[in-house]
């Protein structure tokens, strides 16, 4: 035993050391390449800037105010001021604020009125506030016009609904950074793999000490230490536009680690379809455009059509946009995402197997 253990040691220290500067090597290598750098650190910001940009200028012209019994001011009100609909019960109202689904909800009991405004869609909210406190004010001017301040004015309270809302930033990020890692993932397998075949890697590798698990090891840890890098630089141009972090920020590190396990996966599968560096990239820009479209990157589901939102229920991305919105922005608990975690490594055993299972390390 005191044999074997030092001679086993001193095999192991080479490999460590192989591992280490394959691990290097593939690091340098991709700092050389500008349109990966570009592709999975500039670009994600550009778009997280611009998305915000447009959603964040946004405005609601036509607030909707949502009517709870009679509300005469309202009969008061230009032409095109508001769009009006009516509401069974003030906690109907209070839950389509909530909801998004109306700016503001107005209760009128005698001189009394109340208006609840939404914070859901804060912009929407804030227009249909003003104009109805001009509203109000309107009125308890012609009547103390008309009445030489004698008539009872109306009394208004205003009252914030309860805040469901997210702002634009704190909407996109955790989509725009789900799909910069999808991009990360799954182009730099697919791309590598493609080099490898043409640059006859695979049967070079066969002539070195270095075992075929060492280097994709090493590959897999160098594209793992990106993903990291990519979601640390990503965060803070997000704070840097009005992200609050939360207290369980920390917990998007598995979680990216994870995802990028996932669509490594795939762009194995890709680089083991591809026969040249333009087809990879084709291939892969066909599964992750539309997966960014259908797992709400851009946009929420539940403004999608019916068909697209049951297959979002296939695409990895879904679950990566969703947990990370869940534990970096809502501040939810890691064991409120366990099943998007369940997932994303069901998800990637299954398509790492498939890879296994069907590549070929022939040459081209």
């Amino acid at each position: 035993m005191s044999v074997e253990t030092p001679v086993r040691a001193e095999a192991q220290a080479p490999r460590s050391r192989a591992f280490l500067s394959l691990v290097r090597a593939f690091g340098l290598t991709w700092l050389r390449d500008r349109s990966q750098v570009f592709f999975n650190l500039v670009l994600p910001g550009m778009f997280l800037v611009l998305l915000v940009s447009v959603y964040g200028s946004n405005e609601a012209p036509v607030p909707t105010v949502l009517a709870v019994g009679d509300a005469p001011i309202l009969d008061t009100a230009e032409p095109g001021e508001f769009e009006v609909d009516e509401a069974a019960s003030l906690a109907e109202a209070l839950e389509a604020l909530a909801d998004g689904d109306a700016d503001a909800a107005i209760v009128e009991d005698g001189l009394s009125i109340t208006v609840h405004y939404s914070q859901t869609n804060a912009t929407g909210g804030a227009i249909a506030l003003d104009r109805l406190e001009a509203l109000v004010d309107d009125a308890n001017v012609e009547v103390l016009t008309a009445a030489a301040g004698e008539a009872p004015l109306l009394d208004l309270e205003t009252s914030a609904a309860e805040n469901n809302s997210l702002q634009p930033v704190q909407y996109l990020a955790p989509g725009i950074l789900a799909w910069g890692i999808a991009i990360s993932g799954v182009f730099g397998a697919a791309g590598t793999i493609v080099d490898w075949k043409r640059d006859k890697l695979m049967r070079r590798l066969r002539m070195t000490p270095a075992s075929a698990g060492t280097f994709v090891g090493a590959r897999i840890t160098m594209s793992l230490l990106v993903a990291l890098v990519q979601t640390a630089l990503f965060l803070a141009i997000a704070v840097a536009m009005g992200l609050e972090l939360s207290a369980w920020t920390w917990f998007a590190v598995p979680l990216v680690l994870l995802g990028t396990a996932a669509f490594l996966a795939i762009g194995v599968v890709i680089g083991g379809i591809a026969k040249t560096g333009p087809g990879a990239a084709g291939l892969s820009n066909m599964v992750t455009m539309p997966m960014a479209f259908i797992s709400g990157a851009f946009f929420p589901l539940a403004a999608s059509p019916e068909w697209l939102q049951w297959v979002s229920v296939i695409s990895p991305m879904r679950y990566l946009n969703e947990s990370l919105q869940a534990v970096v922005v809502r501040g939810a608990s890691p064991v409120t995402v366990l099943p998007e975690i369940g997932f994303l490594a069901a998800f990637a055993a299954a398509i790492a197997l498939f890879a296994w299972k069907t590549f070929k390390y022939d040459e081209l």
